[in-house]
């Protein structure tokens, strides 16, 4: 008796499970052969056998061949399952380990037949049993040689090779590793604590990093942008003096041009009139015509006069326009920095125009003991040996002196020739400045500024004993200053060809300015002086 479903088929109707040694009967029914012959143990055998449940009778019990493999190689889900447990052969049952001593896959309920053994040895099902085996004797690897570091086999350890060496079973060797592993872990994790903390600390580095140059670019780019605005403001104003001047001289030249066609209209009668008398014969006529040889020099000098008047262009005042808008605009970019002082190199600059000669002159008074002061009272020279001048509060204890005049507004400008001296210092001095000790040496205080020469063949600036060297060599041998009281500047120049603009420190001042010199050696003099 045939049935839809398979697996019908192999279910026995004694025992009521999958059958085991299937055997058909003739009437068709599926049953167990154990099964079927503990029931037919108990019929007469010479009567023949008969069907328990349908009672059919028949001579032989034929074996269902094939059915089992059959029924399970058309299980469509069989794939599905992958590796199956070899015990679970009846229903499929994905397998989650394997077991090396009986070679097959062991689900989670029968793990503990295997686990009861001490020999059964479990392993990932991704591991392949190949890889389990000595390559050699093709057995399961047992054992660890300790000194060539590799697994072996129980026939490795009897042949020659490693008969003489340390073996440990895989189990103990393994837990000799594992305990240096986890000795070797706690210093790993620090490691990495360690670099982890690293990291940390570069990425805020990075972040520092690129937040200054967010800063810097927003900076620089303000700083631009202001320049492009300042330049172009005073290209502006540059142009417009130019075009106005261009225009005045061109109003004074037509002016001229036309005062000289009247002129030479004029001429041009007197000649007539002049070859008229040359062609008259009457004496009288002639002499009794006024006399008009002196018109020619007379119209001359009227000419001379007229044509300077006419003007030229100011090249001169355009010059100084220009070189002034520049300094300012230069008075922005700072470069180098004192505390609450900027520094601004320049490197080359054109002659100012000035407005009017000023006398600066040596406070006597002030000289140090051996500062040796000239009757004009601008010429300062080192002395080696003490003065003994009187000492008076106002008195420096070392070789340098302040000039009479003092500055509170306006601009100003004066020259010193350093020709006889490679050791000096030159620049401004507030009247406070100290007049004992280190202190007051002109530079080495936040009361002073100065360029300095020592010796050698640069220059340097010092404020508040900060020392910034200037790029360059001397050249020249007369150095001048300019201040600019209200703009807080005050600017270094080199007198050589062409004029070197040395360096401009910006602050704010607090006090009244005094012309600050000191010598160390040789003479220095004070020359020029002028307000702008």
């Amino acid at each position: 008796m045939a049935s839809a479903d398979p697996s019908e088929e192999l279910e026995c109707f004694i025992c009521l499970n999958l059958s085991s040694d299937p055997v058909t009967l003739k009437c068709g029914h599926n049953c167990c052969l154990d099964c079927i012959g503990h029931v037919l143990d108990t019929q007469e055998r010479s009567e023949g056998y008969s069907c328990p449940k349908c009672k059919e009778e028949f001579e032989e019990l034929p074996t269902l061949r094939n059915m089992v493999d059959n029924f399970l190689s058309a299980r469509p889900d069989q794939e599905e399952f992958g590796v199956t447990c070899t015990p679970c052969s009846h229903t499929p049952v994905p397998a989650i380990k394997s077991c090396l001593s009986h070679r097959g896959a062991s689900p989670c309920n029968h793990l503990g037949f295997h686990s009861k053994s001490p020999e059964h040895v479990f392993c990932d099902l991704a591991t392949s049993l190949e890889n389990r085996k000595c390559s050699v004797h093709k057995e399961l690897l047992k054992y660890y040689c300790t000194k060539d570091s590799t697994c072996i086999c129980l026939s490795c350890r009897l042949d020659e090779e490693h008969w003489e060496h340390q073996v440990e079973t895989l189990d103990k060797a393994s837990e000799i590793k594992k305990k240096k592993l986890r000795n070797v872990l706690p210093k790993l994790m620090a490691e990495r604590e360690e670099m982890e903390e690293r990291v940390q600390s570069l990425q805020e580095h990075w972040r520092k990093v690129q937040g200054k140059a967010d800063d810097e670019t927003e900076r620089v780019t303000v700083l631009f942008r202001d320049l492009g605005r300042r330049l172009d403001d005073l290209e502006r104003r540059v142009l417009s003096d130019i075009s106005g001047q261009v225009e005045r001289v061109s109003l004074s030249v037509s002016d001229l041009i036309q005062q000289l066609e009247i002129k030479e209209e004029e001429l041009v009668r007197k000649m007539a009139d002049i070859e008229d008398l040359c062609n008259t014969t009457d004496p009288l006529t002639v002499l009794q015509e006024s006399d008009t040889s002196d018109l020619c020099d007379e119209d001359r000098e009227r000419h001379d006069e007229l044509l300077y008047d006419g003007g030229d262009l100011n090249v001169a005042g355009i010059s100084q326009t220009l070189h002034i808008g520049l300094s300012d605009i230069m008075s922005g970019v700072n470069v180098h920095s004192f505390a609450g002082t900027h520094v601004y190199p320049i490197f080359c600059a054109k002659n100012k125009v000035i407005s009017g000669l000023t006398d600066l002159l040596l406070d006597v008074s002030t000289a140090g003991n051996t500062l040796r002061i000239a009757d004009d009272r601008k010429t300062l020279s080192f002395s080696s040996s003490h003065l003994n001048l009187p000492e008076t509060p106002e008195r420096f204890w070392c070789s340098q002196v302040l000039s009479s005049q003092s500055f509170s507004s306006g601009r100003h400008c004066w020259e010193v020739n350093v020709r006889g001296s490679n050791w000096w210092r030159i620049g401004m001095c507030y009247p406070s400045i100290d007049r004992r000790g280190v202190q007051s040496v002109i530079g080495y205080n936040e009361k002073s500024w100065c360029l300095e020469r020592y010796g050698g063949n640069s220059y340097s600036v010092i404020h508040g004993s900060k020392e910034i060297p200037i790029p360059g060599s001397v050249y020249g041998n007369r150095i001048r200053i300019d201040l600019n009281y209200g703009a807080g500047r005050i600017s270094f120049y080199e007198l050589c060809d062409p004029i070197r603009f040395l360096i401009t420190i910006t602050t704010t001042f607090t006090e009244p300015l005094h012309a600050g010199l000191g010598v160390w050696n040789g003479c220095i003099r004070l020359s020029l002086a002028y307000q702008m």
